[in-house]
């Protein structure tokens, strides 16, 4: 309690009760600038455990935060927690992610692109996911890590398959699937979605993808959390269990500002489930 209340006072407007009877809690931190380029949205769910025993646990919200800087940032915080065992750490986090932002707005990384700051789906178009090209951004492909160095347009583009779009508490969900039989179908399949706009902007997108090779009779397989950390293993411990190969399937969440705690992950596997059945 002393410390929630130390953090109240010291950062105002910008620290936030989400739920304190569960202590969800929620503060904006951006750099120091008068007109501040980059900012980043950190909530905090602190368990029975916390500080003694356990760690807070945490999202990272923000449309620019994905790929190696979700991990440099997340490892950061978990080095903090590691350090201080036992301590108080929100304070310390805090300024680490300010510090962070602060580095960004004085190097020569561009701004982040502000069209992508909307995180939820317009209420009046849910099917506006599809629609919208725009040229794939270069930060998406390089989060695909995959290391091709051949030539992609020997490749056939498989077709792609959107499921029904699931929304609770303003977050949004939603599955597609393509089949794939080569790795180089994967990277395709992903450029190709990002090149829309509103798949582009999601929070996270998380796949997975199995194929199987009939001459070693194994499987070739991977995922990624997307910063979504586990939803990648367990969206393809859901198609493990089902038996399905030759096949990709991405979940995107558009985050609404409200924490969905284990549910998310259940509707990450719900749409999954669907997309595949149908």
């Amino acid at each position: 309690l002393d410390e929630i209340e130390a953090l109240s006072s010291i950062y105002g407007e910008d620290w936030c009760i989400v739920d304190e009877d569960e202590k969800i809690y929620c503060i904006k931190i951006s750099d120091c600038l008068e007109q501040p380029k980059w900012t980043l949205c950190l909530q905090v769910v602190l368990p029975p455990g916390y500080p003694a025993a356990e760690p807070p646990i945490y999202q990272l919200n923000a449309s620019w935060l994905r790929g190696q800087d979700y991990v440099e940032l997340a490892n950061s915080l978990e080095e903090i927690y590691v350090q201080n065992l036992g301590e108080s750490i929100l304070y310390l986090w805090v300024e680490k992610i300010r510090e962070v932002l602060i580095e960004k707005a004085q190097s020569s990384d561009p701004e982040p692109d502000i069209k992508k700051a909307s995180e939820e789906v317009d209420e009046d178009n849910e099917n506006g996911f599809l629609l919208d090209y725009q040229p794939v951004q270069e930060d998406s492909v390089k989060m695909l890590n995959f290391i091709t160095s051949e030539s992609q347009e020997d490749e056939e583009l498989p077709s792609i398959h959107h499921g029904n779009p699931i929304t609770d508490r303003r977050s949004t969900f939603q599955a597609h699937l393509a089949p794939v039989v080569t790795p180089r179908q994967v990277k395709r399949v992903l450029e190709k979605l990002y090149e829309n706009k509103k798949i582009a902007s999601a929070t996270h997108n998380i796949y997975a993808y199995r194929i199987y090779c009939g001459d070693k009779q194994t499987f070739l397989q991977d995922c990624e959390d997307d910063g979504e950390t586990a939803a990648g293993g367990r969206l393809l411990h859901l198609m493990q269990i089902l038996n399905v190969h030759n096949v990709l399937v991405v979940v995107s969440r558009w985050y609404g500002g409200i924490l969905l705690g284990p549910d998310r992950f259940k509707h990450i596997n719900n749409c999954a489930r669907a997309i595949l059945v149908e």
